[in-house]
């Protein structure tokens, strides 16, 4: 992962991302355009664990504070100039403790604090100290015809 101060959502994903180029080690099978995970689970699980993921070892694209990020699911938010839709929960895998090389990622990642995937709605730039704003629910019916889209490419 590399760290940015600002980075272009487009439609498809985040640019010059892994999975938005269709390089990730996932694509084109389970493939998340934004992957978003919260702070505070990261600091959490330093504090529990001693595993340190603020390197972005948690391979997730963007950080965000406050709040519960699970209450993004099924809703239509900014973030920044982007306006992004959050899908599904992104649960960790067994390939993210093998880039971090280190033992216990995986399981430090469960129990929902491996964030969430969303998909880019409105193109626009996301910065560092961006805020989510202007949450608005889709119900569960715009949020599974979201995930379905992600899924076939559309």
């Amino acid at each position: 992962m590399e760290s940015r101060d600002s980075v272009a959502a487009v439609h498809g994903g985040l640019e010059g991302d892994r999975y938005c180029t269709g390089r990730g080690y996932y694509s084109p099978f389970d493939v998340c355009e934004v992957t978003l995970v919260q702070a505070e689970a990261i600091e959490e699980i330093r504090e529990t664990t001693g595993i340190d993921l603020t390197d972005g070892r948690h391979r997730r694209n963007v950080v965000v504070r406050g709040g519960d990020i699970h209450d993004l699911l099924n809703t239509r938010f900014e973030l920044g100039g982007a306006t992004l839709e959050g899908t599904r929960p992104r649960p960790p895998c067994r390939h993210v403790e093998e880039v971090a090389g280190e033992d216990g990622v995986m399981r430090a990642l469960m129990d929902g604090r491996g964030g969430i995937c969303a998909r880019v709605a409105e193109p626009g730039s996301i910065a560092v100290g961006d805020e989510v704003g202007d949450v608005e629910d889709m119900g569960n019916f715009e949020g599974l015809v979201a995930n379905i889209r992600e899924r076939v490419g559309r």
